[in-house]
Formats: structure tokens, sequence, C-alpha cells
């Protein structure tokens, strides 16, 4: 298929190789200009996706997949009836139906289709896509989401994957949270970190979070699987769309602000582990 792919960061990059490798006819742009072995480089998103039957967004945030879309030089222009645009950014659920139905005033079809795996799921084709949209669209494109993920779960029409992914990085920044308070605790208690986490994995406590996260935390490296930053702006999506939906969140308001004083010690471009640090100084 010729695909155009958008965004080459920390998750966009190891999708766009890992379609190049699967055969596919890849055309790539990204803000700061980034190559792909095997791809062409475009200088524009319209002219990424001038020919493209796929168009694959995975930037920033919702200012970034709107200036992608309808910016100057936006896939808005060359978008023609029968293109897919599937957008594996994290973003706002009401931004994204606006989107989907400017896409769809053009004839295209669109499905947002956020991803959890974080970089290594990535770079091994083994992410899971939670996806919004049409189920027949979402059924059409099935083998291509597998050409880089494990799973597809549609979780309803338009906008359910972006309100179902932030939602499970809102346990994902509530269990972190929990085993960064239970480290500082149980440490400053004379407990060995390490002791900690084989408890941790011995007993029904265990997660995911923790199975993935604890090896570097207990090593102390923070380079970014999932920056700091980029966590930062997925609370404020939650907490955004809780008072939308007049929903209380007290303990993510909690955790925004110890995530902001991470921000503010210079972690922004770290792993969202490092708040860890932040937990231990406060």
């Amino acid at each position: 298929m010729k695909i155009a792919y958008l965004g080459l960061g920390i998750m966009g990059r190891p999708m766009a190789i890992n379609l190049v490798k699967a055969g596919h006819d890849v055309t790539v742009w990204n803000r700061t200009p980034k190559n792909v072995e095997g791809a062409r480089t475009a200088a524009t998103p319209a002219e990424a996706a001038k020919d493209a039957e796929i168009v694959w967004i995975c930037v920033a945030d919702t200012k970034a997949v709107e200036s992608v879309l309808f910016g100057p030089n936006g896939v808005e222009q060359v978008l023609r009836p029968g293109v897919k645009v599937i957008d594996s950014s994290t973003i706002a659920p009401l931004a994204t139906r606006e989107f989907a139905a400017r896409v769809r005033a053009k004839g295209a079809e669109f499905l947002d289709a956020p991803v959890t795996g974080s970089k290594i799921g990535a770079e091994n084709a083994e992410l899971l896509f939670i996806v919004g949209g049409p189920e027949k669209t979402v059924t059409a494109l099935e083998p291509l989401f597998l050409t880089l993920g494990k799973k597809v779960i549609r979780v309803g029409e338009t906008g359910a994957g972006e309100s179902a992914k932030i939602g499970m990085n809102l346990m994902v920044a509530t269990i972190f949270q929990g085993f960064a308070e239970a480290l500082a605790l149980t440490e400053k208690l004379g407990v060995p970190p390490e002791k900690l986490v084989e408890l941790i994995n011995s007993s029904m406590i265990r997660s995911g979070v923790t199975d993935y996260k604890a090896s570097f935390v207990l090593n102390q490296d923070w380079s970014p699987n999932f920056p700091l930053r980029l966590m930062l702006k997925d609370i404020r999506l939650m907490l955004d769309a809780a008072q939308q939906e007049k929903v209380a969140l007290p303990a993510l308001r909690e955790i925004e602000k110890v995530y902001q004083k991470a921000i503010d010690a210079g972690h922004a471009n770290h792993d969202y582990a490092v708040t860890v640090e932040t937990v231990k100084n406060l």
C-alpha cells in the first residue's frame, strides 16, 4: 500500500520502519527533517499525502495533529475520497471527533488509533491498537495494524479510541505513583528497593506497569521510553475531559502537581519514571 507516515518521534519512527519492512510504499514527514531507510522523505504533510492510500499520523499533541491535517501545508489540501486517515497520536477526544468530521467532509475516512506498548513495543511490532471508528473500516485495516502490533481492539465509534487511551494512561499514572510513593516510604524505613520489587513481583499487587518500569527505576535509567512531558500532556487531557464531563479525579490532580515539579526540576525529556526522584524529594 502507498502510505504517508507523518511524525517520526519515539513511537512513530519505529512504526514507519516496520511498515517499510513489511513491503509498503512509504513516504515520511517530520517537523524536524528525518529519514527512514527505504522510505521517501517529503518536505510537507501535503506532499507526503499527495498520492497516499493511507495517511498515518503520530505526533505529540492535539495542536500538532490539527496543524498536520489542516495547517498551511496540511493533508486536507490533498485529501480525496477513499483515503484512510489513521491517527495514532494521543489527543483530546472532542478534537478527534471534530477532525474526523472535517476529514469525512472530503470523502476520506478517519480512525483514531492510539497505541500502548511504549518504545519497545513499537520497535518489536508488538503494539496494542485502541481504535475508534466505523467497524467496517477497522476490520478492513486490521491486517495493516497487525504488521505493527499484536492486537487491535475496536472500542467504539470515533473518539472512543482516544477516550479509552487516556483512561488507560490514567491508570498507568496512578499505579506508578503508588509504586513511587511505596519506594520512597519503604526505603526510608530501611527496605532495599530491589527487595520491595521482588515482593511486588511475587504478590497480587504485581502489574504490567511495575514489570516494565522497575528495572529502569532500580538502575536509575531515565532514558525516555515515555517522556515525562508527554505523560503530563496526557494527564491534562484527562483532567480536561473530566471537567467537561463533570467527573472528579482527586488523585490525578495531586499527581499532576508531582509531574509539574519534575518538569520544573528539568526532567521534561526524561522518562516519566523519573518522578520517583521527585517523590523522594518532596
